[in-house]
């Protein structure tokens, strides 16, 4: 007995149950015809005609599917690879707009358009067996009021987080919510990031992702998930309910317990590229829907263009490719609730032809969408291809990941000669790389690690990468890590390498906090994670790359809670406009600027002192009275003055306090040497023993005493204790 169909609607794409029944429609501009596949429990296979077609959409309405049902598409067309046309209807195809995915890949001849060994044959192995089922998901869910946070860059601390790796290992969360979105919302990590000052969660890739045949033949598995293949599917993996459905409804529930919290959600998305890879991958959904509409094609239209270095890149300059991204963006915002977006390799989506274009379509659509222009927009501004870094170049309402600050701050750090400028620039909001386009400080999004590369741990503990365990010869990973292992490869018991290793994790993590921009923590960073020197843990999908609560550095996690206060606390650190270098107020007789850069004998940096080499110690005053911004009510923001000295030498220097001027007393708050046991209270002309890579905060003390002293102080004694002991 035949199912009964109705015409249906071709918009929305996917399928979009009513509550009653199932409007399901295809866009695809080169089929000849296509069938809707439901699969029952016992995996047995209907197929559907559909007939109706406008505008290139194929739908029709089943009044009897409800949510759970699993499906797919058999596309119908020529098969011409030279013209970039790869249709084959013995191949089981993932809906493009698939709101759930069920299922795991049984990779094999089947899943491939070729016969192994033959790239130009055509392989008619059927797919369905082995390939993962589009599910029809229930829209409705309880949000219970749930809004946007609409956190301003400027008062945003973001913690990059792996779903898996930042839960597996939690003792507090229940075994069988470890890894899964229940485990982030687990009241014990929501806890932990209040603690450290968290108000966005940027979670690396949930969209549903691929595990690599090639990583399965080793043992492996896509850790990371940069390998997409459904745009509006949370990846099911990371539910702990079910995959029938059930993964939507807990990733809602985790952003609602998170907003509750007041910490926003950032996705990690990948829309440069997909799963199917290069000529010579897979057929799983837009290859054998439409390829030439979803994928860039070289001038020999059997090879695919690769901005990214995965094998393909989608095609954002064709109308419906570019549909799909914002359609995709659009539900993440409206239907899920998340609050932005970090494009990986968002080059690749701005060429249209060749060059990387800031005008290019895509960004034009951000620009008018009145939906993605309202949320968080983050760039990572390179791809593998030509002219690939734009660092500095993106639109004015979109931020950056700032390689640039990475970079700078890393060799400023390890000691490594460089102009002083670049460091100045960096840590004070960039404005060379921003305010050209009308950007400010929170364009920059501030780092100095992330989930690719080293840790901190092993930024400061290893010389060279260790990733043997990826099975590539230690080929894999960036080799130029501008990391330093402070005497000693790895782990050792040296009581003074350890103490230096622990300093040099302070200064980073108070640099970038204290930074102008948005800072940016990679999870487990404040806990002292390692990878044990593996630089590239895409692969890892276990204790190398998971983050190990059990051992966790208590010390440094209460020193990065107590600097992220102090920038919570102070606005001097988050300012919304750049430095401009004039007097805060012209009447004053000493005209102090809003910043000034400072030798470290307290006077101010001269114009010859920036072109005299390698400054191995420099000081900058922040004037709390020239932020020069007003709050939501219009009122002048002000705040007490700030000195800090940056110390990336081997050797103590006394530091001066800068002259009455600047302020009458002070009282040095931070010290990463831990050399504060209180409050210590200086005057101008007074000199501070700033030891070997180190850094010294001076809080003016004419206002009240500052909340951060104690716990600042209390955890840097012991962390000292502990590395003597």
């Amino acid at each position: 007995m035949s199912r009964e169909i109705w015409p249906g609607s071709a918009y929305p794409l996917g399928a979009t149950f009513d509550g009653q029944g199932t409007n399901f429609a295809l866009f695809s501009e080169g089929a000849e015809s296509v069938e809707l596949c439901l699969f029952d429990e016992d995996g047995n296979e209907e197929r559907i005609a559909l007939t109706e077609v406008d505008a290139y959409v194929w739908h029709g309405y089943l009044p009897t599917v409800q949510p759970g049902q699993l499906y797919g598409y058999r596309v119908h067309g020529p098969h011409e690879p030279e013209q970039g046309r790869r249709f084959n209807p013995h191949k089981l195809l993932l809906d493009p707009y698939a709101k759930a995915v069920a299922g795991r890949m049984d990779w094999g001849q089947s899943l491939f358009g070729y016969d192994f060994g033959d790239p130009e044959s055509r392989n008619d192995d059927d797919s369905a067996d082995a390939m993962v089922k589009g599910v029809v998901v229930n829209p409705f869910f309880e949000w219970a009021g749930d809004r946007p946070l609409h956190t301003l860059y400027a008062e945003t601390v973001i913690y990059e987080a792996h779903v898996k790796g930042l839960t597996q290992l939690h003792p507090d969360i229940p075994e069988e919510l470890r890894g899964t979105y229940a485990g982030v919302a687990h009241p014990s990590v929501i806890e932990h990031l209040q603690r450290l000052g968290i108000t966005a969660l940027e979670l690396m890739p949930v969209h549903q992702f691929v595990d690599d045949s090639v990583l399965e033949d080793r043992g492996l598995s896509n850790y990371w998930g940069y390998n997409t293949l459904g745009f509006f599917a949370p990846h099911n993996a990371y539910a702990s309910t079910g995959e029938r459905g059930e993964q939507v409804q807990e990733f809602r529930a985790m952003v609602r317990t998170l907003h509750e919290a007041g910490i926003e959600v950032i996705l990690d998305v990948v829309y440069n590229h997909t799963a199917e890879g290069n000529h010579l991958g897979p057929t799983l959904s837009m290859r054998g829907i439409d390829n030439e509409a979803y994928y860039r094609l070289e001038e020999d239209r059997r090879y695919y263009t690769d901005y990214t270095g995965t094998g393909n890149s989608l095609n954002a300059g064709n109308p419906h490719a570019l549909q799909l991204l914002m359609d995709s963006l659009r539900y993440w915002v409206t239907e899920m609730h998340v609050d932005g977006f970090r494009f990986d390799l968002a080059s690749a989506l701005a060429r249209e032809f060749y060059d990387v274009d800031r005008l290019a379509a895509f960004f034009e659509l951000v620009q008018q969408d009145p939906v993605v222009s309202q949320v968080k927009l983050i760039a990572e501004p390179w791809d593998v291809g030509p002219g690939g870094y734009q660092v500095g170049n993106f639109p004015p309402q979109w931020s950056e990941w700032n390689g640039r600050y990475r970079d700078t701050v890393r060799d400023f750090w390890r000691g490594e000669p460089q102009a002083l400028g670049e460091f100045a620039s960096r840590i004070t909001g960039s404005a060379d790389l921003y305010e050209h386009s009308g950007r400010r400080p929170v364009a920059s999004i501030n780092f100095v690690t992330a989930h690719d590369g080293f840790t901190l741990r092993d930024l400061v503990s290893y010389a060279e990468k260790h990733n043997e365990a990826n099975g590539e010869d230690n080929a894999d990973g960036e080799s130029h890590n501008r990391s330093d292992n402070m005497g000693a490869e790895g782990p050792t018991d040296d009581l003074e390498i350890n103490r230096r290793r622990a300093r040099q994790q302070r200064n980073l993590l108070a640099t970038v906090l204290l930074s102008q921009g948005v800072p940016m923590l990679a999870h487990g960073d404040e806990l002292g994670r390692t990878q044990g020197g593996n630089n590239n843990v895409y692969a890892q999908d276990n204790e190398i790359a998971w983050v190990d609560w059990k051992n966790a550095d208590l010390p440094l996690v209460e020193f990065t809670a107590a600097i992220s206060r102090l920038r919570r606390e102070h606005p001097t650190f988050r300012r919304s406009r750049f430095f401009d270098g004039r007097p805060v107020r012209a009447e004053d007789a000493e005209r102090i600027p809003d910043v000034v850069w400072l030798r470290p004998d307290g006077g101010p940096m001269a114009p010859e002192d920036w072109d005299s080499g390698f400054g191995r110690c420099v000081g900058v005053f922040l004037n709390g009275r020239g932020i020069r911004e007003n709050d939501s009510r219009g009122r002048p923001v002000t705040d007490v003055n700030f000195v800090l000295y940056f110390n990336s030498g081997d050797d103590p220097v006394d530091v001066a306090v800068p002259d009455e001027g600047y302020g009458d007393q002070w009282d040095a708050v931070v010290d990463t040497a831990g050399a504060l046991h209180e409050a210590t209270a200086v005057r101008p002309g007074d000199t501070v023993l700033l030891e070997g890579k180190a850094m010294l905060v001076l809080q003016e003390a004419d206002a009240a005493p500052p909340q951060i002293d104690d716990s600042v102080d209390a955890s840097l004694r012991i962390q000292n204790e502990q590395a003597t002991s």
